[in-house]
């Protein structure tokens, strides 16, 4: 009779414990592709590896183990697309010339929008291959998708929709400049949903690397460089990287700070942003964020407010002018110090009202007032609460007539939602706690 606590039955138990594991990408003809080309610019590794993960989709694998404080990945200069590849390529000309100059953003959006259109003959087609055709960033939503956010993240996607959209037709002068390039007209290239696409791949992959601002580009800063296969690196909260570029070996560098053992994932770290702003910025949201929370806008706060307090007024202005009307948040940990100190403001009776400045500063109020800031704590937490109930419950009435880009998108929003659930949840412990 075999011993069933041998090596192989270890093995199958540690695996089924494990749960799914990964699936390396390598030998995808794209990656093969991706590989081969960056290897002529300059960049070879063996130390990361394409592969599907269960939890995360496509990201990179260590295929050995990685020391701590030791290089992640050093990607040559070479590689970078930048505004720098733009001017020296054959759109050079027609950027150096447009007046008043396009911004750094633009410049790079058309570059990627003419490189996918010349398909294989594209110097940069092994990159653009790979990525994504479509994001889950909140410009793609539509509006029955935008209703289900939490209204503080709701109003910041409306406003950069807006700010996207306002981008885009105040650029149709310069695509149209670009005519002579194509056979076909610019109009049907340069369409908002192409450049939706573009725009979304500079601002979601690419890493920050300051660049000498050129005289034939608009004022705004030029930070953007698409890094290929680095960007297949993806984000985790709780790591810490160190990441620049190296002026001495001319490579953008990732340094990883805790290290990685042989076959997990490499992550990198974005830096301690919350899920509201990983879905705005970037179109994903990270399980388990110790960075999230849940926001109370000055909207959600009136609920706290007493519209007979005749000092109402000057209390909200002392708050506005001390900077204290933002930034209001529920965490894991219950409500926060700036929260808090808010609605001890708003609780102040007219003789406690000489008091505020040291209440800002975070002094104690009458137990009285303490016991109001704590009700009304909870009625703001149940409000949060009873609106995610509702998206929720909202949302999965959407999911059954949805395609595969609008199921992705249900997703993410269902998952920050979810997040925002169980922060709620914890909060209202806390103040069931405390009261």
């Amino acid at each position: 009779m075999k011993n069933s606590s041998g090596r192989r039955a270890r093995k199958k138990k540690r695996k089924k414990r494990e749960g799914p594991q990964s699936v390396t990408l390598s030998h995808e003809a794209h990656f093969v592709d991706l590989r081969r080309w960056l290897k002529k610019k300059g960049f070879n590794t063996q130390s990361l590896t394409p592969a599907n993960f269960p939890d995360t989709g496509r990201g990179l694998m260590a295929s050995k183990s990685i020391q701590a404080n030791g290089v992640v990945i050093s990607l040559p200069k070479s590689c970078l697309l930048t505004t720098d590849t733009v001017l020296k390529s054959y759109m050079g000309e027609y950027v150096k010339r447009w007046d008043p100059p396009v911004s750094p953003l633009v410049a790079l959006c058309s570059f990627l929008i003419v490189e996918r259109h010349y398909g294989e003959a594209s110097e940069w087609s092994s990159y653009i291959k790979i990525l994504p055709k479509s994001y889950t960033c909140p410009v793609y939503f539509s509006d029955d998708i935008m209703d289900l956010l939490p209204e503080s993240v709701r109003q910041k996607a409306i406003r950069q929709k807006e700010e996207f959209q306002e981008l885009y037709f105040y650029s149709q002068p310069f695509f149209l400049s670009l005519q002579p390039l194509f056979t076909q007209p610019v109009e049907d290239l340069f369409n908002q949903d192409t450049f939706k696409w573009a725009w979304c791949s500079v601002n979601t992959r690419t890493v920050y690397m300051e660049q000498v601002q050129s005289e034939y580009l608009s004022r705004e800063k030029n930070a953007f460089a698409l890094a290929p296969y680095l960007d297949l690196l993806n984000h985790c909260p709780s790591v810490q990287v160190v990441a620049g570029f190296n002026k001495q070996t001319q490579c953008y560098e990732i340094r990883s700070v805790q290290g990685c053992r042989m076959f997990d994932q490499v992550f990198i770290c974005y830096g301690p942003h919350d899920n509201q702003r990983l879905l705005l910025e970037y179109g994903f949201v990270a399980p388990g964020n110790q960075h999230s929370v849940a926001y109370v806008d000055l909207g959600i706060l009136k609920l706290c407010l007493n519209e007979g307090d005749k000092q109402l007024r000057q209390k909200l202005q002392f708050l506005k002018d001390n900077d204290f009307l933002r930034n209001l948040t529920f965490g894991v940990d219950g409500p926060s110090w700036r929260l808090m100190t808010v609605l001890k403001l708003l609780s102040l009776k007219p003789e406690q009202y000489s008091s505020w400045k040291s209440v800002l500063l975070g002094a104690a109020v009458s137990w009285d007032r303490e016991e109001w800031c704590i009700h009304k704590a909870q009625i703001l937490c149940q409000y949060l609460s009873d609106d995610n109930a509702k998206a929720l419950e909202r949302l999965a009435q959407l999911r059954p007539c949805g395609d595969q880009t609008r199921l992705e998108q249900l997703s993410v929003v269902e998952s920050l939602r979810q997040e925002e659930r169980v922060i709620l949840e914890r909060s209202k412990e806390v103040l069931r706690t405390v009261l």
